[in-house]
């Protein structure tokens, strides 16, 4: 059994399409069949539902694949940590991260970069906290940053990092511009324009409305935390935004962030990674920076200007 044949069933796997795992494996199609049949066979097993096209894996191709991508992992982990012994830490370290939250994957990366020079980061900032913890699971990031659940599996392991809080984000000429605070309900009111209904920090607005006995109905929805802040600047849309993104954005010439209340309303967010041992250097290595970066802290200051709330 050669990784390449693993390799191929993982990509098949993952594409759901002959032609297409073989050009992400960068080898012909009739190669890769090929390699998977000979993987068949030494496992005397079928692998894969064949018809007139792809039809999928057969229930042993499944479990071949959770242990394929495994076997994978623990390759690559492998070569880092030689690597590591040998010339301190490189290859390439992927992180997953939920929209909302990608506003601190630059505390974590920016001294990660610093401390291991070699290593190049990918930043995935679109994912589900459903996706990332799935593609924990099959090993395709090396840890993500997401909403902590009450109780995580076992599977993984997190690092809190700073609690979640939103603000209104408004005109200055609007009435409630000159408030310490609003309320949920007082937010519900207003034209909005918020993310949209598939997207999980939206889902946790709508409870919080909820909750306040409120439902708003947005003009305009996005799966953009920018374009929250385009619509906001035309004045016409006000928007509730999570304050971590005031330490990205500030708060623009005029707006104003005013914190929300009834209900005071926090979700923490935080780094996750498997808890499988000894599993990714390249996870171990971040998660040493975040357990020595203080990143609700520095959440809390405007970029040049006074520490949060606004209002």
């Amino acid at each position: 059994m050669l990784f390449r044949q693993l390799e191929y069933l993982v990509a098949l796997s993952r594409e759901h399409h002959f032609a297409r795992a073989a050009q992400a494996c960068s080898v012909s199609q009739p190669a890769l069949s090929e390699a998977i049949r000979k993987l068949e066979d030494e496992l005397d097993v079928p692998l894969v539902r064949r018809g007139r096209k792809y039809e999928g894996l057969t229930p042993e191709g499944e479990r071949i694949v959770v242990w394929a991508q495994r076997i994978l992992a623990d390759r690559d982990a492998l070569r880092d940590e030689v690597g590591a012994l040998r010339c301190g830490l490189s290859g390439r370290m992927r992180i997953g991260s939920v929209p909302t939250a990608s506003a601190a994957v630059s505390l974590l990366t920016g001294p990660f970069c610093t401390e291991h020079p070699l290593v190049t980061v990918e930043v995935i900032a679109d994912l589900q906290s459903e996706d990332i913890l799935r593609q924990l699971q099959n090993f395709e990031i090396d840890a993500g940053i997401t909403y902590l659940p009450e109780e995580l599996s076992g599977h993984f392991q997190a690092i809190p990092l700073y609690e979640e809080r939103y603000v209104l984000l408004i005109t200055a000429a609007d009435g409630l511009a000159h408030q310490s605070t609003a309320t949920w309900a007082e937010a519900a009111r207003l034209p909005l324009c918020l993310l949209n209904e598939s997207m999980q920090g939206r889902r946790v607005l709508d409870d919080v409305f909820a909750k306040a006995g409120a439902k708003p109905v947005p003009r305009v929805e996005t799966d953009s935390v920018a374009a929250l802040f385009a619509h906001v600047r035309t004045g016409r849309w006000a928007s509730v935004v999570p304050h971590a993104w005031l330490h990205v954005f500030g708060v623009p010439h005029g707006m104003r962030a005013v914190p929300l209340v009834e209900p005071d309303w926090t979700v923490p967010v935080g780094l996750v990674t498997t808890s499988q041992q000894p599993g990714s250097v390249m996870a171990r290595a971040l998660t040493e920076v975040a357990t020595e970066t203080d990143v609700a802290g520095a959440l809390e200051r405007l970029p040049g200007g006074p520490a949060l709330p606004l209002a």
